[in-house]
């Protein structure tokens, strides 16, 4: 069984949905990984879409979790807001939220962990190129990430989908510095 969503209009009104509650919340956000290169038309399937929260504390994470359940969406780790605070996102283990009774997208959430991650939502943008109104990792993040610390053949065929894009506007000394970064608070280097 495959278990991705190739319909780019489904994925767009999930994570619609879903940031619709965020932004509610007044929680930052920066959505990263390979929503950001399927948002630019490259063609591929996932069954998930990467966002680095900003820490909240126990009573606004509640607060999210609980609207999010209210609004339609589902946490497949439980239904306790304490136990996947603590046994989740203090740990920095990732929450998966899908609408109630499907199981794919899903919505994978963490806090950032790290200056790093704590970077990646301090300088996030819209890009307009994807005429979708949510925040993104920038776009040298995304490569840094793809070329540095994850290399799968997909995140190498979505850096190179972000470089064709945006071949005139990227800055390689900012890709260079993040992927020191990157090697820094990833790779213990």
């Amino acid at each position: 069984m495959e278990r991705q969503v190739k319909d780019k209009n489904i994925l767009n009104k999930f994570v619609e949905d879903f940031i619709q509650v965020v932004d509610k919340n007044r929680v930052k956000y920066a959505i990263v990984s390979g929503f950001v290169a399927i948002s630019h038309g490259r063609s591929r399937g996932t069954e998930d879409i990467d966002l680095i929260i900003e820490k909240l504390s126990f009573e606004n994470f509640k607060q999210l979790h609980n609207d999010l359940v209210k609004t339609g969406f589902d946490c497949i780790q439980g239904t306790n807001p304490l136990d996947l605070f603590n046994d989740y996102l203090i740990e920095n283990s990732a929450l998966r939220y899908t609408r109630k009774s499907q199981f794919i997208p899903e919505m994978e959430v963490k806090f950032a962990k790290d200056a790093l991650d704590e970077k990646q939502i301090a300088e996030r943008v819209k890009l307009p190129l994807t005429n979708l109104p949510f925040y993104f990792s920038s776009i040298e993040t995304n490569i840094a990430f793809k070329e540095e610390l994850l290399k799968s053949p997909k995140d190498i065929g979505d850096a190179r989908h972000l470089r064709i894009i945006y071949s005139e506007k990227l800055d390689e000394k900012k890709i260079s510095e993040l992927k020191k970064l990157v090697k820094k608070y990833r790779l213990g280097g």
